[in-house]
C-alpha cells in the first residue's frame, strides 16, 4: 500500500539546509513498511526548494547558496516584490531548483549515496516553516 504524510519541517532563514535526519523522523513508519519502493518528497511553497547534494562539508552548503545567488541575483530589476526585494528572486531560485525529489527505498531504508544528503533550499531572509508531503511506493 502507499503511505503518505505531511509534516512541517523547523523553521530557517536563507541558506541551504542539510534536512536528511529531520525527514528519516518524520517517515520512520513509512519505512519500516516498504523494503523497496521509492520515496517522493514534495514542498508545498513557491521560495523554497529541494535538493540532494553532498551531506559532509557545511561548506558546500555555504558554496550552494553563494553559487544560486550569482545564477538569479538579487540586484535584478524584479517586478515581484510584494513581499520584499527576495520575493521574485525566491520564486525564480526555487523553479530552478525544483519543488520534490525522488529516493530509492532498499531494505527499509533510503538508498542514498554515500555523501549524499536531502537539503531544503530556503530562498527567505526571515525564517519561515515549510510544509513537505513525503509519499512512499512501494
Amino acid at each position: 500500500m502507499p503511505w503518505q504524510k505531511t509534516f512541517t519541517l523547523g523553521r530557517r532563514q536563507k541558506g541551504c539546509h542539510l534536512i536528511t535526519d529531520e525527514v528519516v523522523s518524520q517517515i520512520e513508519e513509512g519505512l519500516k513498511q516498504t523494503p523497496v519502493g521509492v520515496l517522493h518528497l514534495f514542498i508545498k511553497h513557491t521560495s523554497a526548494g529541494l535538493t540532494l547534494n553532498e551531506n559532509w562539508d557545511s561548506d558546500v552548503r555555504i558554496d550552494m547558496d553563494m553559487a544560486l545567488d550569482n545564477i538569479v541575483p538579487e540586484t535584478l530589476n524584479w517586478r515581484h516584490v510584494d513581499e520584499g526585494p527576495d520575493d521574485s528572486v525566491s520564486h525564480t531560485k526555487a523553479s530552478v531548483i525544483g519543488v520534490s525529489v525522488s529516493i530509492p527505498i532498499t531494505n527499509h531504508t533510503l538508498n542514498l549515496g554515500t555523501w549524499q544528503g536531502i537539503y531544503l533550499t530556503e530562498f527567505r531572509y526571515v525564517a519561515h516553516t515549510r510544509t513537505v508531503v513525503a509519499t512512499i511506493i512501494p
